[in-house]
């Protein structure tokens, strides 16, 4: 019995020298991860002040032709706070950024519109927009304000045109070959109704989640999509650099 005793005392003192072992290891791999990004972070703090302030040349080269259509998407929380937002956007108007797509899932901004208009100089609605007068005027931004139930309506109204197309066919002898629908058809039917829109080259995504939100998935095929953290923590520089490394990239395929 004493030595049965004797082992299980022993075998429940590894056990406890094992779990804390493991504790300690698990401790020091959670530093070492927050220390990482701890350094990461002062990194992008130090390079988004040295583009900010000119020190970093090779930005200052900015073909900003190339980015035709971009699309802004803000988590819904952070889509509350319109002083920041109208902060991005004349940092974009600075740059020369034409033409924008404001988009949260809940539609904040959108509803916030008049008032994001009215504090920013030389901006209007990409609805009312004469593309050929805004190539002209490199500080004019046009602003399309979508949401998430936009895209529903969307689809239900396309959904809708493609099921009486199919209906007026159904006496044809050509409904066997229309019965397939395919994502030109789709594409055709929300141009139709009015709702396909631009199809923006680059989208930035600020909030906590590195994802699209619900932005119209028929509008993104071919659109780089760059996670720029929280709205709080924008930097100018950062902004620079996402807009730049577009830029530079060559796209071997069209839309």
């Amino acid at each position: 019995m004493d030595f049965r005793d004797t082992m299980q005392k022993v075998y429940s003192w590894a056990c406890q020298i094992g779990n804390l072992g493991l504790w300690i290891i698990w401790l020091l791999i959670h530093f070492a991860v927050d220390l990482w990004y701890f350094a990461l972070h002062i990194a992008c703090a130090i390079e988004s002040y040295l583009i900010s302030s000119g020190i970093l040349k090779r930005y200052k080269a900015l073909d900003i032709d190339k980015l035709r259509y971009l699309a802004i998407v803000i988590e819904s929380e952070e889509a509350y706070h319109i002083p920041a937002v109208i902060q991005l956007l004349q940092w974009l108007v600075d740059i020369g950024v034409k033409h924008v797509c404001l988009y949260d899932a809940e539609g904040i901004l959108k509803k916030s519109k008049e008032s994001i208009l009215g504090k920013l100089n030389n901006a209007t609605l990409f609805e009312e927009a004469g593309e050929s007068n805004l190539l002209l005027d490199r500080k004019h931004i046009a602003l399309e304000f979508t949401s998430f139930p936009d895209g529903k309506e969307a689809v239900a109204k396309a959904a809708n045109l493609l099921f009486m197309k199919y209906v007026k066919l159904g006496g044809s002898g050509k409904i066997q070959e229309e019965k397939i629908f395919t994502e030109a058809h789709m594409s055709e039917a929300l141009r139709a109704v009015g709702c396909k829109g631009p199809e923006p080259d680059l989208l930035l995504v600020y909030g906590p989640v590195r994802c699209h939100l619900g932005f119209p998935a028929w509008r993104i095929r071919y659109t780089e999509i760059v996670h720029m953290g929280r709205l709080k923590s924008m930097r100018y520089g950062s902004l620079l650099k996402a807009i730049y490394k577009f830029t530079m990239v060559r796209q071997n395929y069209g839309k």
